[in-house]
């Protein structure tokens, strides 16, 4: 409530600009919290079950193994679009790994150092969705995030299932029919999209 109170007065009492000041404006977040949180998911590699993880110090990026990690302390699928959307924040260059670099700016950029905060933040993520200016960028990013390292165009099958990914709460109802028309397209030719 006290938050609330000074953001409205900040704001002339105007509660639509308090709220957009209130998430556009970042939290001064701690950076030894933000370290502490890089350094739990960094350099994971997980065998069959999560209470054997084993951390290997010569590996400084978070790789598919602490990204599960992160999911499961976020209480999140790690095939949600939220995690798309999170890749989004960081601006992560590729698939499943997050630099160091990503990582802590990301957090920052959403004012994350904990994974309590994190959590709170996962609705208000989602809710971007919404947001017709950032589903296009989150579109964007998606396709040239799934291609592979260097590469112009991606396989059909990861391309469909972006789209899917993409489309599965807005009800897109010609998705089907234009995953089968690219898989009918493409069955005398190679299987994969090109991306300029």
């Amino acid at each position: 409530e006290k938050v609330a109170i000074e953001y409205l007065n900040l704001c002339d009492w105007d509660v639509e600009a308090s709220i957009d000041y209130f998430y556009d404006t970042p939290v001064l977040v701690d950076d030894a919290l933000l370290e502490e949180l890089y350094n739990r998911y960094k350099g994971k590699l997980l065998f069959q079950f999560i209470a054997f993880s084993t951390y290997h110090p010569n590996i400084d990026m978070i790789s598919v193994d602490g990204i599960t990690l992160l999911c499961n302390d976020l209480e999140v699928d790690p095939q949600d679009i939220i995690m798309l959307v999170i890749s989004w924040h960081m601006n992560a260059s590729t698939m499943c790994e997050y630099s160091k670099m990503e990582f802590l700016q990301g957090l920052q950029e959403l004012s994350v150092d904990t994974v309590e905060k994190f959590r709170d933040k996962i609705s208000y993520i989602r809710s971007e969705l919404n947001d017709e200016n950032k589903f296009h960028d989150i579109y964007n990013f998606a396709f040239s995030w799934a291609k592979e390292k260097g590469q112009k165009s991606m396989a059909l099958n990861t391309a469909i299932g972006m789209w899917r990914l993409l489309f599965a709460e807005k009800k897109c109802h010609l998705l089907d029919h234009w995953c089968q028309f690219l898989q009918d397209m493409t069955n005398n030719q190679g299987r994969t999209v090109k991306f300029a």
